[in-house]
């Protein structure tokens, strides 16, 4: 990929965004900090999210218990999630071609496939639950016409690209603000009173697959986040935006599980998404239609943010071994060529899918932990955002072909989890002898990330701060380089590198 020519071609603020997995230069970044916030607010205010707190009541869990587990898991999954939030603006392109610092130009195909697993996932989920709430208020039916209707819709909002999503969600949070306080309070006073305090049956098992599969949610962003910052100022600094970030994802989530738990614990048959629908009505004459209607708008606008995701994935993919150049055209291709699988996939679901779905979140956990710690110990600790831009784009880069610390660290972070694993149709030994406990996360986090670290400590960083200096001088020719090679600053990139500080 020729990234020179894309940059003296692309047009960021286009209507049709232009710009696919290629560097974003500094004379086109744009937008503010705080609209993270909103954005990750919406982007997890779903039905899908809400859905994530059935699984402990369906286990006989106590509301209490369940919303200590939700939050608690949503505390640890968003930190993860959020201080990924930092690389978009520092190295300006998207999140998973980043690894192929870590993993090599070809290596990088192993997260990138676990990266796919998830976005498909969560938009195979998403169809149906987004049906399920436009009929809950307009009327049954076949539900074909609705999914193809729906993955049609998302598919157009993400091809418009970055700009329009972040606009759409960042409008559609204060709606949903506003709707679904009126509902909470509304179903807590209706259905819940002094109820809505008590802790409930206690499951030592339940409480830790609520959790595992909150924090396993969670993460699951994480493979998006500089996909949506990576238009911001190369100035932009950690703390702002990762506390943004932060405080989107985890207030949603901290609200919406637990009103899950909620709804299937105080309504006859409540842990379905039309809930919101039934408990709205109760609390006042339309008001659950409208949050249906509105929650299940805001289901569809994600799945965009889904798709825009899984085609900059594929790109990467494809890109790691016949080098494409970025183009509307690539991206619009690239839109279709995830929607198919998505639809055909969505079709087939089965109509009670709350098992499969669940253990979709337990699965997303187990392969994304490993890849986020490895990510996050690199840009943090070994390279400390220092990265050659222009060499991940080549396929002869001085990151390799396939990098074997990072494919051994994850591959070690995965098999440490694996006697920790705790599924319906696997329970591993460790996870047996505590009860069926998964605390995998745990040592996926620890093994893989704690591995990388001692095997990239001989990394030669001298090497890397000239092939630094030197793709920053081609990518922004304005920048003059300093003496300091060992860091790898030039003037206006130090004061960039302050700031981040």
């Amino acid at each position: 990929m020729d990234l020179r020519d894309n940059i003296a071609s692309g047009k960021s603020r286009a209507r049709i965004e232009s710009r696919a997995i290629d560097y974003i230069p500094w004379n086109e970044r744009h937008g503010k900090v705080w609209h993270q916030g909103p954005f990750w607010f919406t982007s997890d205010f779903v039905l899908f999210t809400m859905a994530v707190g059935f699984t402990g009541p369906l286990s006989g869990l106590g509301f209490g218990w369940t919303t200590m587990a939700t939050v608690l898991g949503s505390a640890i999954g968003t930190f993860f999630m959020a201080f990924h939030a930092n690389q978009g603006p520092r190295m300006g392109i998207p999140q998973m071609i980043q690894s192929r610092a870590q993993f090599g130009t070809r290596g990088v195909i192993i997260p990138l496939m676990a990266a796919l697993f998830v976005y498909i996932g969560f938009n195979v989920f998403d169809a149906p639950m987004a049906t399920q709430g436009f009929q809950g208020v307009i009327g049954g039916g076949p539900t074909c016409p609705w999914y193809v209707a729906i993955v049609a819709v998302q598919a157009i909002i993400a091809i418009f690209g970055h700009d329009t999503i972040h606009r759409v969600q960042r409008w559609l949070t204060y709606l949903l603000i506003a709707v679904f306080a009126a509902l909470t309070i509304g179903s807590v006073m209706v259905l819940g009173g002094p109820r809505v305090s008590a802790m409930g049956p206690f499951n030592m098992t339940a409480f830790f697959a609520q959790l595992a599969v909150a924090s396993g949610y969670m993460i699951g962003y994480a493979i998006y986040v500089s996909d949506y910052t990576r238009y911001l100022p190369a100035s932009t600094k950690l703390g702002p935006i990762v506390l943004w970030t932060y405080a989107g994802a985890f207030l949603s989530s901290a609200w919406l599980m637990p009103l899950g738990a909620f709804f299937a614990i105080q309504l006859k048959g409540g842990a379905t998404v039309t809930s919101v629908l039934v408990a709205g009505n109760m609390v006042a004459p339309g008001l659950g239609s409208i949050a249906m209607i509105l929650s299940s708008i805001a289901l569809v606008t994600v799945m965009s943010v889904n798709t825009y995701g899984a085609k900059l994935v594929v790109l990467t993919a494809v890109d790691s071994f016949r080098p494409i150049r970025s183009s509307k055209r690539a991206r619009i291709i690239g839109t279709l060529v995830v929607c198919v699988p998505m639809l055909g996939l969505a079709l087939i679901l089965p109509e009670t899918y709350e098992s499969v779905f669940s253990n979709f979140l337990t699965l997303m956990l187990y392969f994304l932990v490993p890849w986020s710690a490895i990510n996050l110990v690199d840009y943090y600790l070994v390279r400390r955002g220092k990265y050659a831009v222009l060499e991940i784009f080549r396929s002869d880069s001085i990151y390799g072909r396939w990098a074997w610390r990072g494919l051994l660290s994850y591959a070690a972070g995965f098999l440490a989890m694996v006697p920790f694993f705790s599924l319906p149709f696997f329970t591993g030994p460790a996870a047996r002898a505590i009860g069926g406990v998964d605390i995998s996360m745990i040592f996926g986090l620890l093994f893989s990330g704690a591995l990388y670290y001692a095997l990239a400590r001989n990394v030669n960083r001298s090497a890397e701060g000239k092939a630094y200096l030197k793709s920053l001088a081609s990518l922004e020719p304005s920048a003059t380089a300093s003496a300091d090679v060992g860091g790898g600053r030039t003037s206006r990139d130090s004061t960039a590198a302050r700031s981040h500080a």
